[in-house]
């Protein structure tokens, strides 16, 4: 029996598995970027409104004026049981309407005006009451012409100074809120004695006021158009 031996070259052998590697790796590269390709190779379309669509926000606003004396000027000497009434316009005068009108008085001065105490110093303090009236009233005569609302039944200084309700629901743009503001002094007696007056006295006192209207936003809405 004859027996051939084929010999091999071992170095062409080698060169083959070392170039392998890298032809397989360049078979997947080309794989990789052929997928690639499909992948983010889409479609697409857009549309959007020619004309650009206007939106603008509302504004709340409350104005105030005086209506003859007004608060521009002081109230000076008064005595008991006297009552000065002052009269102011308020407009609801943003583009929203407003709603739940209150009000509320900040002072500083002499503590037997401001609040009542103990006796013998009870009733003693300055009192505030607000009424309404469907037309301007007159200053000069304290008339009102239409027909009056009590918003405030009279209040002292110190329990004033807490929010009030004068207005409940809603207040129009535009709308034109005419007001009588009372202040008074209750009818009370004391007793200066050589010059000396009483304890708790309201007599030479002095006070400060800062009269606070606040209107709310309406109330939110939702729109179908």
């Amino acid at each position: 029996m004859a027996i051939t031996i084929e010999k091999v070259d071992t170095g062409d052998r080698k060169k083959r598995a070392a170039w392998r590697p890298i032809a397989l790796a360049v078979i997947g590269a080309s794989v990789l970027i052929t997928t690639g390709v499909g992948v983010f190779a889409t479609l697409s379309a857009s549309v959007n409104n020619v004309t650009p669509q206007a939106v603008n926000s509302g504004t709340l606003e409350l104005s105030l004026s005086d209506n003859g004396a007004g608060f521009s000027n002081q109230i000076a000497n008064l005595a008991p049981g006297d009552i000065v009434n002052r009269f102011v316009t308020l407009v609801n005068s943003g583009s929203l309407e407003g709603k739940d009108l209150t009000f509320s008085v900040a002072s500083t001065g002499s503590t037997a005006l401001i609040t009542d105490g103990a006796s013998p110093a009870t009733t003693k303090a300055l009192k505030v009451s607000v009424e309404r009236c469907t037309i301007a009233w007159t200053p000069s005569t304290g008339a009102c012409g239409g027909t009056t609302t009590t918003l405030l039944a009279p209040t002292t200084l110190a329990a004033a100074a807490s929010s009030q309700n004068l207005i409940s629901g809603a207040v129009d743009v535009a709308e034109e809120i005419y007001l009588l503001i009372k202040v008074e002094l209750p009818d009370q007696s004391e007793t200066t004695v050589n010059g000396v007056p009483p304890a708790f006295t309201v007599q030479g006192g002095a006070v400060d006021v800062t009269y606070t209207f606040i209107q709310s936003q309406r109330v939110a809405e939702t729109t179908n158009s």
